[in-house]
């Protein structure tokens, strides 16, 4: 009993001296109706973290179709695209054919760690979910370099629409028509 207290306190004080800064965002809420899903994030700053201008989180493989209506607080601009940005220290699964969306600091003022940064809002096509992966990059707080953090974890993503799934099912469908006539051909 002694042993497992001991070990757990020197697990505990290990993770006191790895802890570090991050934007994390997740997923606060799924509202509305087909086809108009909007997908609720909250964003918060950890301690000693700073966000200036220019930092920025990406969510990653959001959507097989390019999201066009979103809401975030003021300050902060919405951007898409289908690979990255990725912050230099990290290396999210990021798939080339579904979209990402991504904040970016556009404000003058530097939000000081720890705090909650709002809800960023983007809409979807489902309210169906899966775990998909969130990079963040900000300021370390009260540094005359301005370290960058990097920092990245997991969040729910909308599951790819079925648009995304069309490729896969035109290969299907032409093995199935394809199969018989080579059967017959081989007779």
């Amino acid at each position: 009993m002694r042993k497992a207290f001991i070990l757990g306190l020197v697990a505990f004080g290990a993770g006191i001296f790895v802890a570090h800064g991050d934007i994390i965002p997740s997923l606060d809420s799924v509202t509305g109706s087909t086809p108009n899903f909007t997908w609720n994030y909250s964003a918060n700053v950890t301690v000693n973290q700073t966000i200036n201008t220019g930092d920025f989180f990406t969510i990653y493989d959001f959507s097989s179709i390019m999201p066009t209506t979103h809401n975030q607080p003021s300050g902060w601009t919405f951007s898409t695209a289908l690979i990255g940005p990725t912050p230099s220290l990290v290396s999210p699964s990021d798939n080339a054919s579904l979209w990402n969306v991504t904040w970016t600091y556009t404000g003058t003022t530097p939000i000081a760690g720890a705090k909650a940064l709002g809800i960023f809002s983007v809409v979807a096509s489902t309210d169906q979910l899966k775990m998909g992966q969130f990079t963040a990059e900000a300021t370390r707080s009260n540094d005359p370099t301005n370290t960058k953090i990097d920092n990245i974890g997991n969040v729910s993503v909308p599951v790819p629409e079925s648009t995304s799934l069309l490729p896969l099912i035109g290969v299907c469908a032409a093995a199935l028509f394809f199969a018989p006539r080579l059967r017959c051909q081989r007779a």
